[in-house]
């Protein structure tokens, strides 16, 4: 990739956190992400040799599938399992021992897991860059980058958006990570929408009490709000994360964007969700041009494919 004075910035990193990469990183990511977009069929060959390793240690498919399919559109291979019982983790194998033999077989990995920090023990065990595909409700760094190259491309920027976060925002680790990315950027304003038993954490909210760069509001309904958003994160509440079935079924149906909310948006106003999702989101917004969530997955495959080229060194004109 492109680099000032050829340098391979990013060469041997790790992204576990949204924060791992600096600001003109991220933008040296996204630039190279446009160039993929552009002309995707340049990349074919970049990764020929080279191999990516997939531990998927909790279920997944569209993080697993838009790593592989990055991998394979670039010409590398894929190794790896979907599910801990599919791994010698199920036989007893620590994850520091996993990892270890996996830096023997592949040039770099991908992990999601279950426990918050897995995969920093990961990263500190690995001989290879090691890239956190989510754990637990902590982090979820790649689908950072995937909403903020659609933010980037559907609405020029970000700075001065006024972004509504909708849903679960206690377990929603795509939530806490785009709002700790996004917090880098003056004048954005977040709108936190969700029941007082979804509210973002207190981390979360203290961090962004403590940021004068941005301001952040909270609110439980939705159609008080969404006249004045520029962009709709919407989540699922995520039946995975809760001890207690009877509130899942409390929760779950508590917001759902439908097009007569829709109708009080802004003309320009874009929907995001990272997916799943069940149905906080009625299939008839899939319609409105507004709604840009299956092209914000597609966004995911070619930002990931910028992020293996640039964590593997790999320089493209």
């Amino acid at each position: 990739m492109r680099r000032e004075k050829g340098e391979a910035v990013l060469k041997g990193k790790c992204l576990l956190e949204p924060l791992d990469f600096s600001v003109e990183e991220m933008d040296g990511l996204f630039a190279d992400t446009e160039r993929i977009i552009a002309s995707p069929e340049k990349y074919s060959e970049a990764c020929k040799g080279k191999i990516l390793a997939t531990l998927f240690f909790e279920p997944s498919t569209r993080t697993r599938l838009s790593f592989e399919a990055a991998m394979l559109r670039l010409g590398g291979q894929v190794i790896g399992f979907a599910e801990a019982a599919s791994s010698s983790v199920a036989k007893g194998e620590s994850l520091a021992d996993t990892i270890r033999t996996v830096s023997c077989y592949a040039d770099l990995a991908v992990i999601r897991h279950p426990k918050e920090g897995a995969p920093k023990v990961a990263a500190m065990n690995a001989s290879i860059p090691v890239i956190n595909a989510g754990d637990g409700g902590h982090q979820h760094p790649t689908q950072t980058l995937t909403d903020l190259i659609t933010l980037k491309m559907e609405r020029g920027g970000f700075e001065g958006l006024t972004i509504g976060l909708c849903g679960d925002l206690r377990f929603g680790r795509t939530v806490h990570s785009l709002i700790k990315a996004l917090s880098r950027y003056e004048g954005v304003t977040f709108v936190l929408i969700s029941p007082e038993e979804l509210m973002a954490p207190e981390y979360v909210r203290r961090d962004l009490e403590m940021n004068g760069a941005v301001r952040f509001e909270e609110t439980r309904r939705l159609q008080d709000v969404i006249h004045r958003l520029d962009a709709l994160y919407m989540t699922r509440v995520q039946r995975e994360r809760f001890f207690n079935e009877e509130d899942y079924i409390r929760l779950k149906d508590i917001y759902i964007l439908d097009a007569e909310k829709m109708k009080a948006a802004k003309p320009d106003m874009i929907v995001l969700h990272p997916l799943p999702r069940v149905n906080e989101i009625a299939a008839e917004v899939d319609d409105d041009p507004r709604a840009v969530y299956f092209k914000q997955a597609r966004n995911g495959m070619f930002v990931r494919m910028a992020l293996i080229l640039a964590l593997l060194g790999i320089e493209t004109a």
